[in-house]
C-alpha cells in the first residue's frame, strides 16, 4: 500500500475527525472571550469569582481549545494531503488556509489575553472582548462558504 493508497482509506476517518474537532474548537473559541467579558465585569464584583474565573478559563485553553486546535490542524492537513481533493487552481483552498491561520492566530491571541488575566495584567474591557468574539464568526462564514461554494 503507498501513501496515496493510505490517504485515501484514511480520508473519511480524518473528514469526521476533522468536524468534531472543528466543533470543539469553535465552541472555545466562541466562549472564551465571552469568560472575559465576565471575568472583566463581574469577577471583582463577587468574592471568591476570581479564582473560578482563572480556573475556568485555563481548563477551557489547555484542556479543551488545544487538543480540538491540534486535532483538527492534523485531520485537516490529512485531507488536504490526499491525491485529487483540493483543486490548489481555486481560490476557496487559499482563502480557507488563510482562515484558519487567521483563527489559530486568534487562538494564540486568546492564550496571550489568559496570561495576561493570570498576572493581573489584563488592559481590555468587556466592550473590547465582545467585539474580539465577532473575530471566529467571521472567520467561519468565510471558512464554511469557501468550502461549500468552492470558487
Amino acid at each position: 500500500m503507498d501513501l496515496s493508497d493510505l490517504l485515501f482509506t484514511l480520508y473519511p476517518y480524518a473528514k469526521s475527525l476533522h468536524i468534531m474537532a472543528v466543533l470543539s474548537w469553535m465552541a472555545g473559541l466562541f466562549y472564551l472571550p465571552r469568560l472575559f467579558v465576565y471575568h472583566v465585569e463581574q469577577a471583582e464584583n463577587v468574592e471568591g469569582a476570581l479564582p473560578i474565573f482563572l480556573t475556568m478559563e485555563h481548563k477551557l485553553l489547555r484542556y479543551i481549545m488545544r487538543p480540538a486546535m491540534f486535532v483538527a490542524w492534523g485531520a485537516g492537513l490529512i485531507m488536504v494531503f490526499t491525491p485529487g481533493i483540493v483543486d490548489w487552481s481555486y481560490v476557496w483552498p487559499w482563502l480557507k488556509g488563510a482562515s484558519v491561520i487567521g483563527m489559530t492566530g486568534f487562538h494564540h491571541w486568546l492564550g496571550a489575553r489568559s496570561r495576561d488575566f493570570s498576572a493581573a495584567e489584563n488592559r481590555l474591557t468587556g466592550r473590547q472582548y465582545r467585539m474580539m468574539n465577532e473575530v471566529p464568526t467571521l472567520l467561519m462564514v468565510l471558512i464554511v462558504v469557501s468550502v461549500v461554494f468552492k470558487f
